[in-house]
């Protein structure tokens, strides 16, 4: 019974988590897989050694999952911090009409509010409060994580199929794959966004091709002009 109900609070938790953390996923995955997809196909497009490619998109996919996470919670803990300033910032103003918005009587608000008008740290504390509920703010360090498992995640389909197949299929094999997860982050963009569907996969493919076409063109250029 104990244990049931562990696994249903982890669960529970993680959901939490992954819905909180939806809009970085999206991006990470989106990240992931459109500069591993340029990267990958510029490299493959003037080697014939699996080993190359491999390399190459390993180490892109290493260091670009590391630095957008970084940059996740980066971002996470300075909306953060500015949110908590200005709470305090913001403190000073009327208490009671904060309390009466968030639900409670005229009488039980200025009760309160008189309770701890002496004590700044209970004011700033309950005005944390009153934030949280409506809004919880974003833990930094579960969005740096979702955003790394997302960006490596995605960045890994382009490069598998250079792992199990030879080159010259995993080609072709590897844009199918990567155009359909397009597809999918796209779906899932406009899911939240409220977007229109067409319009978000269209545009998502697009950058993901795009990605692709300038990383094969700037890999050519350079292998001619060193040949």
């Amino acid at each position: 019974m104990k244990i049931g109900s562990t696994l249903r609070s982890t669960w529970q938790r993680l959901r939490s988590s992954i819905a909180s953390a939806a809009g970085t996923i999206v991006f990470g995955m989106e990240d992931g897989t459109v500069s591993i997809f340029g990267l990958i196909f510029g490299v493959a497009a003037t080697t014939s050694s699996t080993k190359t490619v491999l390399i190459a998109g390993a180490s892109g996919a290493v260091a670009a999952a590391v630095s957008m996470m970084a940059g996740a919670y980066l971002d996470a803990e300075t909306t953060r911090d500015q949110t908590h300033a200005t709470l305090l910032a913001g403190s000073g103003r009327s208490l009671a009409n904060r309390l009466v918005s968030a639900g409670l009587t005229s009488k039980q608000s200025d009760a309160l509010a008189r309770a701890v008008q002496n004590d700044r740290d209970a004011v700033d504390g309950l005005l944390l409060a009153l934030e949280g509920a409506a809004k919880a703010p974003l833990n930094p360090l579960e969005q740096a994580l979702w955003m790394l498992v997302a960006d490596f995640f995605a960045a890994a389909v382009p490069i598998l199929p250079f792992v199990l197949l030879p080159i010259a299929q995993a080609r072709i094999v590897s844009g199918v794959v990567t155009v359909a997860l397009l597809i999918g982050l796209g779906i899932g963009r406009a899911q939240l966004g409220q977007r229109g569907v067409i319009q978000t996969v269209a545009e998502t493919v697009s950058i993901g091709v795009g990605a692709a076409i300038a990383g094969v063109g700037i890999s050519v250029l350079i292998d001619r002009g060193f040949s």
